[in-house]
Protein backbone atom coordinates (compact mmCIF):
# COMPACT_ATOMS: atom_id res chain seq x y z
CA UNK A 1 0.00 0.00 0.00
CA UNK A 2 1.06 3.66 -1.06
CA UNK A 3 2.32 5.26 1.98
CA UNK A 4 0.88 7.99 1.16
CA UNK A 5 -2.47 6.10 1.68
CA UNK A 6 -1.63 4.62 4.79
CA UNK A 7 -0.58 8.62 6.33
CA UNK A 8 -4.15 9.63 5.00
CA UNK A 9 -6.02 6.55 6.63
CA UNK A 10 -4.08 7.00 10.04
CA UNK A 11 -4.60 10.80 10.31
CA UNK A 12 -7.98 9.66 9.01
CA UNK A 13 -8.39 7.75 12.01
CA UNK A 14 -7.01 10.17 14.43
CA UNK A 15 -9.65 12.99 13.63
CA UNK A 16 -12.29 10.62 14.00
CA UNK A 17 -11.12 9.41 17.31
CA UNK A 18 -11.11 12.98 18.64
CA UNK A 19 -14.12 13.94 17.13
CA UNK A 20 -15.68 11.27 19.14
CA UNK A 21 -14.15 11.84 22.50
CA UNK A 22 -15.03 15.44 22.08
CA UNK A 23 -18.13 14.68 21.17
CA UNK A 24 -18.98 12.05 23.80
CA UNK A 25 -18.11 14.21 26.79
CA UNK A 26 -20.43 17.67 25.67
CA UNK A 27 -23.42 16.86 26.86
CA UNK A 28 -21.79 16.41 30.74
CA UNK A 29 -19.35 19.08 30.50
CA UNK A 30 -19.25 23.44 30.81
CA UNK A 31 -19.77 24.66 27.22
CA UNK A 32 -16.75 26.27 25.71
CA UNK A 33 -15.04 27.20 22.53
CA UNK A 34 -15.60 24.08 19.44
CA UNK A 35 -11.50 22.55 19.62
CA UNK A 36 -9.82 21.40 16.27
CA UNK A 37 -9.29 17.86 15.92
CA UNK A 38 -6.15 16.37 17.52
CA UNK A 39 -4.84 19.98 18.60
CA UNK A 40 -7.97 21.28 20.87
CA UNK A 41 -8.16 25.19 21.49
CA UNK A 42 -4.60 25.50 22.60
CA UNK A 43 -3.40 26.94 19.03
CA UNK A 44 -6.30 29.26 19.45
CA UNK A 45 -4.76 30.57 23.10
CA UNK A 46 -2.18 33.91 23.25
CA UNK A 47 0.21 31.68 25.12
CA UNK A 48 1.58 35.76 26.03
CA UNK A 49 -1.02 36.35 28.11
CA UNK A 50 -3.05 33.44 28.90
CA UNK A 51 -5.25 35.26 31.59
CA UNK A 52 -6.19 38.00 29.05
CA UNK A 53 -7.27 34.67 26.78
CA UNK A 54 -9.47 32.75 29.80
CA UNK A 55 -10.74 36.05 30.29
CA UNK A 56 -12.55 36.59 27.07
CA UNK A 57 -13.90 33.13 27.09
CA UNK A 58 -15.80 33.67 30.21
CA UNK A 59 -17.75 36.25 28.92
CA UNK A 60 -18.33 34.40 26.46
CA UNK A 61 -19.49 31.27 28.01
CA UNK A 62 -19.89 31.71 31.67
CA UNK A 63 -17.47 31.31 34.88
CA UNK A 64 -17.31 27.83 33.99
CA UNK A 65 -16.01 26.89 30.96
CA UNK A 66 -13.99 23.74 29.03
CA UNK A 67 -11.12 24.19 27.02
CA UNK A 68 -9.52 21.38 24.85
CA UNK A 69 -5.76 20.44 25.44
CA UNK A 70 -5.08 18.09 22.50
CA UNK A 71 -7.90 15.64 22.85
CA UNK A 72 -8.27 16.20 26.70
CA UNK A 73 -10.96 18.44 28.50
CA UNK A 74 -9.81 20.78 31.11
CA UNK A 75 -12.97 22.84 32.96
CA UNK A 76 -11.82 26.32 33.83
CA UNK A 77 -13.48 28.23 36.87
CA UNK A 78 -13.59 31.93 36.44
CA UNK A 79 -13.85 34.78 39.01
CA UNK A 80 -14.39 34.47 42.80
CA UNK A 81 -17.68 32.86 43.36
CA UNK A 82 -16.86 29.75 40.89
CA UNK A 83 -13.75 29.18 42.91
CA UNK A 84 -15.11 29.71 45.87
CA UNK A 85 -18.03 27.40 45.35
CA UNK A 86 -15.81 24.89 44.03
CA UNK A 87 -12.20 24.79 46.45
CA UNK A 88 -14.41 25.61 49.44
CA UNK A 89 -17.69 24.87 49.18
CA UNK A 90 -17.46 21.42 47.50
CA UNK A 91 -13.65 21.18 48.04
CA UNK A 92 -13.36 17.49 48.63
CA UNK A 93 -14.67 16.84 45.41
CA UNK A 94 -12.11 19.10 43.82
CA UNK A 95 -9.07 18.05 46.02
CA UNK A 96 -7.51 15.93 43.22
CA UNK A 97 -4.65 16.68 41.35
CA UNK A 98 -4.84 16.88 37.81
CA UNK A 99 -1.89 15.99 35.31
CA UNK A 100 0.56 18.79 34.73
CA UNK A 101 3.46 16.81 32.55
CA UNK A 102 6.27 19.82 32.61
CA UNK A 103 6.60 19.56 36.17
CA UNK A 104 5.82 16.10 37.18
CA UNK A 105 8.48 14.77 34.45
CA UNK A 106 10.62 17.62 36.17
CA UNK A 107 9.93 16.23 39.38
CA UNK A 108 10.16 12.58 39.10
CA UNK A 109 8.45 12.62 42.14
CA UNK A 110 4.92 12.94 43.84
CA UNK A 111 5.75 14.63 46.69
CA UNK A 112 2.88 17.23 48.16
CA UNK A 113 2.28 18.58 45.43
CA UNK A 114 0.85 15.46 43.06
CA UNK A 115 0.34 12.56 45.29
CA UNK A 116 -3.30 12.19 45.62
CA UNK A 117 -5.90 10.01 47.88
CA UNK A 118 -4.35 8.36 51.20
CA UNK A 119 -0.69 9.28 50.11
CA UNK A 120 -1.38 12.69 49.52
CA UNK A 121 -3.93 12.96 52.70
CA UNK A 122 -0.46 11.38 54.82
CA UNK A 123 1.82 13.69 53.46
CA UNK A 124 -0.07 16.79 53.95
CA UNK A 125 -0.53 15.95 57.57
CA UNK A 126 2.93 15.36 57.91
CA UNK A 127 4.20 19.08 56.48
CA UNK A 128 1.82 20.79 58.13
CA UNK A 129 2.98 19.13 61.63
CA UNK A 130 6.66 19.90 60.60
CA UNK A 131 5.75 23.23 59.50
CA UNK A 132 3.73 24.22 62.55
CA UNK A 133 7.18 22.47 65.01
CA UNK A 134 9.01 24.97 63.12
CA UNK A 135 6.97 27.88 63.95
CA UNK A 136 6.87 27.07 67.16
CA UNK A 137 10.57 27.92 66.60
CA UNK A 138 9.56 31.14 65.27
CA UNK A 139 12.06 33.46 67.34
CA UNK A 140 14.47 31.33 65.29
CA UNK A 141 12.65 31.47 62.07
CA UNK A 142 12.37 35.79 63.07
CA UNK A 143 16.25 36.04 63.84
CA UNK A 144 17.08 34.47 60.28
CA UNK A 145 14.57 37.01 58.78
CA UNK A 146 15.93 39.86 60.65
CA UNK A 147 19.78 39.14 59.97
CA UNK A 148 19.09 38.88 56.04
CA UNK A 149 16.65 41.92 56.33
CA UNK A 150 19.82 43.73 58.09
CA UNK A 151 22.10 43.06 55.93
CA UNK A 152 19.98 46.05 53.54
CA UNK A 153 20.95 48.55 56.26
CA UNK A 154 24.11 48.74 54.31
CA UNK A 155 22.97 50.21 51.42
CA UNK A 156 13.45 52.30 53.00
CA UNK A 157 9.68 54.44 49.81
CA UNK A 158 6.21 52.58 50.91
CA UNK A 159 3.64 54.24 52.70
CA UNK A 160 4.39 56.24 55.15
CA UNK A 161 1.34 54.98 56.76
CA UNK A 162 3.12 52.21 57.51
CA UNK A 163 5.83 53.37 59.01
CA UNK A 164 3.51 55.36 61.15
CA UNK A 165 2.11 52.35 62.60
CA UNK A 166 5.72 50.75 63.09
CA UNK A 167 6.92 53.40 65.59
CA UNK A 168 3.38 53.25 67.30
CA UNK A 169 3.35 49.32 67.56
CA UNK A 170 7.30 48.72 67.68
CA UNK A 171 9.16 51.46 67.76
CA UNK A 172 13.04 52.02 66.39
CA UNK A 173 14.82 50.19 69.09
CA UNK A 174 12.96 46.40 68.96
CA UNK A 175 13.05 43.99 66.11
CA UNK A 176 9.61 43.08 64.61
CA UNK A 177 8.29 40.17 65.79
CA UNK A 178 5.20 38.33 64.58
CA UNK A 179 3.62 39.03 67.92
CA UNK A 180 3.43 42.50 66.38
CA UNK A 181 1.27 41.45 63.07
CA UNK A 182 -2.00 41.63 64.90
CA UNK A 183 -1.65 45.01 66.22
CA UNK A 184 -0.35 46.52 62.29
CA UNK A 185 -3.79 45.91 60.52
CA UNK A 186 -2.89 48.60 57.82
CA UNK A 187 0.88 46.35 57.29
CA UNK A 188 -0.71 43.59 57.14
CA UNK A 189 -3.25 44.84 54.30
CA UNK A 190 -0.28 46.40 52.29
CA UNK A 191 1.03 42.73 52.24
CA UNK A 192 -2.14 41.46 51.12
CA UNK A 193 -2.70 44.16 48.47
CA UNK A 194 0.73 43.66 47.24
CA UNK A 195 0.32 40.05 46.62
CA UNK A 196 -3.24 40.63 45.17
CA UNK A 197 -1.57 43.75 42.69
CA UNK A 198 1.51 41.79 41.53
CA UNK A 199 -0.74 38.83 40.98
CA UNK A 200 2.48 36.56 40.34
CA UNK A 201 0.58 33.15 39.44
CA UNK A 202 -2.07 33.57 37.67
CA UNK A 203 -3.38 30.24 37.47
CA UNK A 204 -3.03 27.63 40.05
CA UNK A 205 -2.34 24.57 39.46
CA UNK A 206 -4.32 21.57 38.31
CA UNK A 207 -6.98 20.26 40.28
CA UNK A 208 -9.36 17.61 39.62
CA UNK A 209 -12.45 15.83 40.65
CA UNK A 210 -12.45 12.74 42.91
CA UNK A 211 -15.73 11.69 41.49
CA UNK A 212 -18.50 12.42 39.38
CA UNK A 213 -20.07 15.75 40.48
CA UNK A 214 -22.89 17.46 39.11
CA UNK A 215 -21.76 20.99 39.77
CA UNK A 216 -24.00 24.50 38.81
CA UNK A 217 -26.17 21.91 36.26
CA UNK A 218 -23.18 20.30 34.82
CA UNK A 219 -21.74 16.92 35.52
CA UNK A 220 -18.19 16.60 35.89
CA UNK A 221 -16.95 13.34 35.00
CA UNK A 222 -14.79 11.72 37.60
CA UNK A 223 -10.28 12.12 36.80
CA UNK A 224 -11.65 15.72 35.08
CA UNK A 225 -8.37 18.15 35.59
CA UNK A 226 -9.86 21.41 36.96
CA UNK A 227 -8.16 24.93 36.48
CA UNK A 228 -8.60 28.10 38.43
CA UNK A 229 -7.50 31.74 37.38
CA UNK A 230 -6.32 33.13 40.81
CA UNK A 231 -5.87 36.47 38.42
CA UNK A 232 -9.72 36.59 37.67
CA UNK A 233 -10.21 36.11 41.93
CA UNK A 234 -7.79 38.96 42.76
CA UNK A 235 -9.51 41.34 40.09
CA UNK A 236 -12.80 40.18 40.62
CA UNK A 237 -14.42 43.67 40.90
CA UNK A 238 -17.38 42.24 43.17
CA UNK A 239 -14.64 41.50 45.80
CA UNK A 240 -11.99 44.73 44.52
CA UNK A 241 -13.92 47.54 43.01
CA UNK A 242 -11.23 48.67 41.07
CA UNK A 243 -9.21 46.27 40.85
CA UNK A 244 -6.11 47.97 38.64
CA UNK A 245 -5.78 50.17 41.66
CA UNK A 246 -3.55 49.95 44.20
CA UNK A 247 -5.90 50.23 47.37
CA UNK A 248 -4.89 48.22 51.06
CA UNK A 249 -8.67 49.03 51.69
CA UNK A 250 -9.63 46.31 50.37
CA UNK A 251 -8.21 44.77 53.30
CA UNK A 252 -9.82 46.47 56.03
CA UNK A 253 -13.13 46.86 57.32
CA UNK A 254 -15.53 50.10 58.42
CA UNK A 255 -13.37 50.07 61.62
CA UNK A 256 -9.46 49.41 60.20
CA UNK A 257 -9.49 46.14 61.25
CA UNK A 258 -7.33 43.63 59.15
CA UNK A 259 -10.33 41.41 56.95
CA UNK A 260 -8.14 37.89 56.52
CA UNK A 261 -7.87 36.97 53.10
CA UNK A 262 -5.13 33.91 51.86
CA UNK A 263 -6.58 34.61 48.06
CA UNK A 264 -2.89 34.79 46.36
CA UNK A 265 -1.98 31.33 47.86
CA UNK A 266 -5.53 29.78 46.29
CA UNK A 267 -7.82 28.04 48.56
CA UNK A 268 -9.60 24.73 49.79
CA UNK A 269 -8.20 21.49 50.56
CA UNK A 270 -4.87 22.33 48.12
CA UNK A 271 -4.26 25.78 49.47
CA UNK A 272 -0.33 26.35 49.94
CA UNK A 273 1.38 24.77 52.34
CA UNK A 274 3.97 27.13 52.94
CA UNK A 275 1.45 30.33 53.45
CA UNK A 276 2.17 30.39 57.12
CA UNK A 277 5.91 30.59 56.31
CA UNK A 278 5.50 32.84 53.75
CA UNK A 279 3.26 35.18 55.71
CA UNK A 280 5.66 35.30 58.75
CA UNK A 281 8.71 36.48 56.02
CA UNK A 282 7.14 38.59 54.34
CA UNK A 283 5.77 40.50 57.47
CA UNK A 284 9.46 40.59 59.07
CA UNK A 285 11.07 41.43 56.06
CA UNK A 286 9.06 44.61 55.15
CA UNK A 287 8.70 46.13 59.13
CA UNK A 288 12.38 45.48 59.25
CA UNK A 289 13.19 47.48 56.47
CA UNK A 290 10.92 50.07 56.85
CA UNK A 291 11.68 50.56 60.65
CA UNK A 292 14.85 51.34 59.56
CA UNK A 293 15.08 53.13 56.01
CA UNK A 294 12.73 55.07 53.72
CA UNK A 295 12.30 53.38 49.87
CA UNK A 296 12.38 55.90 46.99
CA UNK A 297 12.23 55.14 43.83
CA UNK A 298 14.59 56.71 41.12
CA UNK A 299 12.25 58.04 38.78
CA UNK A 300 8.83 59.58 39.51
CA UNK A 301 6.15 57.02 40.19
CA UNK A 302 4.19 57.88 37.53
CA UNK A 303 6.64 56.69 35.20
CA UNK A 304 7.16 53.62 35.99
CA UNK A 305 4.89 50.97 33.86
CA UNK A 306 4.23 47.87 35.86
CA UNK A 307 2.99 45.93 32.97
CA UNK A 308 4.62 42.09 33.12
CA UNK A 309 7.76 41.19 31.26
CA UNK A 310 6.59 37.48 31.27
CA UNK A 311 2.68 36.59 31.63
CA UNK A 312 2.54 32.86 31.65
CA UNK A 313 2.22 30.16 34.46
CA UNK A 314 4.08 33.22 36.51
CA UNK A 315 3.39 36.96 36.10
CA UNK A 316 6.66 38.72 36.33
CA UNK A 317 7.38 42.09 36.72
CA UNK A 318 10.15 44.55 35.13
CA UNK A 319 12.83 45.54 37.26
CA UNK A 320 13.06 48.59 39.11
CA UNK A 321 15.59 50.78 40.95
CA UNK A 322 14.71 51.38 44.63
CA UNK A 323 17.05 54.15 47.07
CA UNK A 324 17.15 53.12 50.47
CA UNK A 325 17.55 56.30 52.71
CA UNK A 326 18.01 55.46 56.43
CA UNK A 327 15.52 57.28 58.36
Amino acid sequence: MDLAVVLVLCLSCLLLLSLWKQSSGKGKLPPGPTPLPIFGYVLQLDVKNIGKSLNSLSEVYSPVFTVYFGMKPMVFLHGYEAVKEALIDVGEEFSGRGSFPVLERATKVDGIIFSIGRRWKETRLFTLTTLQNFGRGKRSIENHVQEEAHCLEELRKTNAKVQEEIDHVIGRHWSPCMEDRSHMPYTDAVIHEIQRYVDLVPTSLPHAVTHDIKFRNYLIPKGTDILTSLTSVLHDEKEFPNPEKFDPGYFLDESGNFRKSDLAFSTGKRVCLGKGLACVELFLFLTTILQKFTLKSVVDPKDLDTTPVVNGLASVPPPYQLCFIPM
